[in-house]
């Protein structure tokens, strides 16, 4: 038992001795320091002025500029199908064409009326010019001939029905008919979408409304593709705020080009509200000490720490709104070190630059 506690005693001791001579040889370090004995290497950068911005975020759902699930005017059996999976196509191209042998001997059998009832009037016409006929028979000739026109319009818009256009330009969804199948007039066909502008529609707090106008740019991204911004504007603020969520409905639309947006996307979005020119350093620099924010600037060959006021932070780098001015340099590298003001300083980045001159 007395071994035991001789060596706990002896242990102790040990520790004790070293944590005096840490101590010690720490304060003589900070002594040496504090005369200019030590010099501690460090890297600098200067001040620099960025651009920052007020941003309102918030999650949007990507809407197609326009978009319509086609059906067919009519019941009929689908005689062939002019379209894939995925096509774009451009407005008027017929994307199905159903059975139209009996709409095409209508508008052959009315061409021929109005053919006929043309020749009639004419040479109505010219009797009544001569003085042979009376008017009152070329008025019955214009009416027959109008009735005839009529009747090949009905037979042109017959024949239309059967035929199933693209209404605009976009992108097809997924084929839901086949050749040979009895389509319905309300059954699904396809889906087209005009996605060469992509609508943004999200929610925004009420208290952003006063910040929020058409023409203002915002910055939307996909997890679909990681790092890609997509621009666009604010076009439309709904009149109304949904007294429920306390909120309202932005629009903007975003240029859509490549075609790699898609209707349903979710997507987040950045609305800058108010942009300016501020003081920026890179967020390492930044020392925080008892609840105040601190940067080293280099003075001569020493490191003066000062006490600042941080303003937006961005990712990589910081505002300044006071404590230091364009021109200065602070320390990015090497501000552990640093633990007292007037510590010697070695700036790599000054060598570099210097060596680089010479």
């Amino acid at each position: 038992m007395k071994s035991g506690r001789i060596v706990l005693i002896a242990i102790f001791i040990a520790l004790a001795g070293a944590a005096v001579w840490l101590l010690y040889s720490d304060g003589l370090s900070d002594d040496r320091g504090m005369r200019g004995g030590r010099t501690v290497t460090v890297v600098s950068k200067p001040v620099e002025t960025r651009e920052f911005a007020d941003v309102v975020e918030a999650l949007g759902t990507a809407r197609a500029r326009e978009s319509v699930t086609l059906t067919a005017r009519v019941s009929d059996t689908v005689r062939s199908v002019q379209f894939d999976d995925g096509q774009i196509v451009e407005k008027g191209d017929i994307l199905i064409k159903l059975e139209d042998e009996e709409e095409i001997a209508q508008l052959r059998e009315a061409d021929a009326n109005l053919k006929e009832a043309e020749s009639s009037f004419a040479r109505i016409k010219n009797l009544v010019n001569q003085g042979n006929v009376s008017t009152a028979t070329l008025d019955a000739e214009q009416r027959r001939l109008d009735e005839a026109r009529f009747r090949q319009q009905a037979a042109k818009a017959r024949l239309e029905d059967q035929r199933v256009v693209a209404p605009f330009d976009g992108l097809l969804g997924l084929r839901r008919v086949s050749e040979g199948s009895l389509l319905s007039s309300n059954q699904p066909i396809t889906t087209i979408d005009a996605i060469d502008t992509i609508k943004l529609d999200f929610s925004v707090p009420e208290r952003f409304i006063a910040t929020l106008k058409p023409g203002q740019a915002v910055e939307a991204k996909v997890s679909a593709y990681p790092g890609r911004i997509f621009k666009g504007v604010i076009t439309t603020i709904d009149s109304r705020v949904d007294p429920i969520t306390r909120s309202v409905i932005v629009r903007a639309e975003i240029p859509n080009d490549e075609n790699l947006l898609r209707p349903g996307l979710l997507m987040t979005v950045q609305v800058l509200s108010k942009a300016w020119d501020g003081l920026a350093v890179p967020e390492q620099a930044i020392v925080p000490s008892g609840g105040r924010q601190y940067l080293f600037v280099m003075n001569g060959d020493e490191a003066e720490r000062r006490e600042v006021k941080l303003g937006l932070r961005r990712p990589g780098y910081v505002e300044v709104v006071e404590g230091i001015e364009l021109g200065d340099r602070v320390v990015v590298e090497g501000t552990l070190r640093l633990g007292r003001q007037g510590m010697k300083v070695r700036d790599m980045a000054t060598d570099v630059a210097n060596g680089a001159a010479s």
